[in-house]
């Protein structure tokens, strides 16, 4: 399984993506996120699904930028991705259905280009059809996305700082992490803020931000015993004193 996120704030973006893979008993460390940066051009594609089908889709974007494909806006670059990603379903999606095996390759694409007004975050679907975030939804989680959705729904809207993106976006991986054991450090982490045209990319370790989760739990413990009781009195009062023996 995979966790990956992606925040669209005005100010920014923020994406954050755990790196672990794992194939039947063994687990194995990957990038999940691949980054396009040049004059102009910035964009990132995170996936969940079927590595194999991950790397191929992947390459063939790789091969079509590389053979002189340009993209003045990031839509562009998302529909041209999206057809690499039916390319693949069509050469393997049997072959992995004998398998018993489904192609689900969802996909978050962010970024910026040289005609977009703004930047931009899009979720793909296996498809190859997309939708765009915008202010009424300002994250998408792509994997494992259960235990993480809570703490963004109650904190994040589109006015949300950067510092705030990725405070929370690290605390609903933290959620996800400590309630699945499919989802792990190192976490890969991209930030970019608005017209800048430059992302910036940085990969935590465990080591760096156990204090922080040990502080978030911490922290949680101490806001449980600060909730009012008194509304379970009307329930609790229902309980027998004691338990009867027998």
């Amino acid at each position: 399984m995979t966790y990956c996120l992606g925040i669209k704030v005005k100010e920014g973006l923020v994406a954050i993506a755990d790196t672990r893979i794992t194939s039947g008993t063994e687990t194995t460390v990957k990038k999940k996120i691949f980054i396009e940066q040049k004059d102009k051009h910035v964009l990132f594609i995170m996936t969940s699904g079927l590595r194999s089908v991950r790397d191929k889709a992947i390459t063939y974007y790789q091969d079509m930028v590389d053979e002189g494909m340009v993209f003045n806006k990031l839509y562009k670059a998302v529909n041209a991705f999206g057809e690499q990603v039916r390319r693949v379903a069509q050469e393997d999606g049997h072959a992995l259905e004998k398998a018993g095996l489904r192609f689900n390759l969802n996909t978050i694409i962010g970024g910026q280009l040289r005609d977009d007004d703004e930047h931009k975050l899009y979720l793909l679907y296996p498809e190859g059809n997309w939708v765009e975030l915008d202010q009424g939804s300002p994250f998408v989680i792509i994997g494992n996305s259960g235990y993480g959705k809570p703490i963004l729904n109650r904190t994040l809207n589109s006015n949300s700082s950067m510092e705030l993106a990725l405070k929370t976006g690290f605390l609903s991986f933290d959620s996800t992490r400590v309630s699945s054991n499919d989802v792990e450090f190192p976490i890969d982490v991209i930030m970019y803020r608005k017209d800048s045209f430059l992302m910036v990319e940085h990969r935590y370790e465990k080591s760096d931000l156990e204090k922080i989760s040990s502080l978030w739990a911490e922290e949680l413990k101490a806001a449980l015993k600060q909730i009012p009781e008194e509304w379970m009195e009307s329930v609790l009062k229902k309980l027998p004193n004691e338990v009867p023996e027998g």
